[in-house]
């Protein structure tokens, strides 16, 4: 486990261990009580919020990073990733002389503006969902607060974050039709109208309840289990789990969902 020493560290030292001029940028997805969230941190001195990123190390891939950087803000190892586009705009990672004077307090060493982390950036970005209460939100070293925001409701972010996080979405809204990523974002067990709710908060539509069940049912990857949920009186919906192997096999092989 890495100290705070270390990391701080990392920015004093890091054209030894880390690629010049590429990053990872991540815009985690979970889902709260019928809302769809990403994951921010605060920066420190500033008030100014980013996505979870950091530079790729040497000896990495650049999914290794992505998933460095994700369990190093959550603590979970075991994220659904998919990488969706790169971003390059030359001005895209400008630093302002305050950002500058915040890097050189954290890490306490002389950074100007020919330091190589404050040089022209290309960032990969990288989407990720997960179940919201599984994540403990953990700050990095130039941070002071890691919390979810409400996807409608997200603050203007640094460099082109905004933007980043608007074509992950797309991305998802995408990958949401040939791949089962509910998985990642429920809990173990559901009913039928709470993937249905999932499902509808992430497409940004309504979709036929009925025809929505049988197309999930028929392909098998969830199925029903011999068990309810008690919600009220004359309320009781059978609850149902994703099939793991037919769900493995959907993600290794693809699918096509049409609501």
């Amino acid at each position: 486990m890495k100290t705070e020493k270390d990391k701080v560290d990392a920015i004093k030292n890091g054209e030894k261990h880390f690629l010049h001029h590429l990053s990872i940028d991540c815009v985690l997805f979970g889902y709260h009580e019928h809302q769809l969230k990403v994951l921010l941190l605060q920066w420190k001195h500033s008030g100014k919020w980013s996505l979870p990123g950091g530079f790729i190390k040497l000896d990495e891939t650049l999914e290794e990073s992505a998933k460095r950087i994700l369990k190093e803000r959550t603590g979970l190892d075991d994220i659904f990733l998919q990488q969706f586009q790169s971003f390059g705009d030359p001005k895209r990672s400008h630093r302002s002389k305050q950002d500058i004077e915040t890097l050189a307090i954290v890490s306490g060493s002389l950074i100007d503006e020919t330091h190589w982390i404050l040089k022209r950036t290309v960032s990969i970005g990288y989407y990720a969902v997960t179940e919201y209460s599984k994540v403990t939100p953990r700050p990095d070293p130039l941070s002071e607060i890691c919390e979810w925001w409400d996807i409608d409701e997200l603050p203007q972010l640094v460099f082109d974050h905004n933007i980043i996080v608007t074509e992950a979405l797309k991305a998802l809204r995408l990958q949401i039709y040939h791949q089962p990523i509910g998985y990642n974002l429920l809990p173990e067990k559901f009913t039928l109208p709470e993937i249905h709710a999932l499902y509808e908060t992430i497409l940004g539509k309504e979709l036929d309840r009925r025809n929505f069940a049988k197309k999930l049912i028929s392909l098998g990857i969830i199925k029903k289990l011999d068990e309810m949920r008690s919600i009220g009186a004359h309320r009781s919906p059978f609850l149902y789990k994703f099939d793991k192997r037919k769900y493995d096999k959907a993600l290794k092989e693809g699918i096509a969902l049409a609501f």
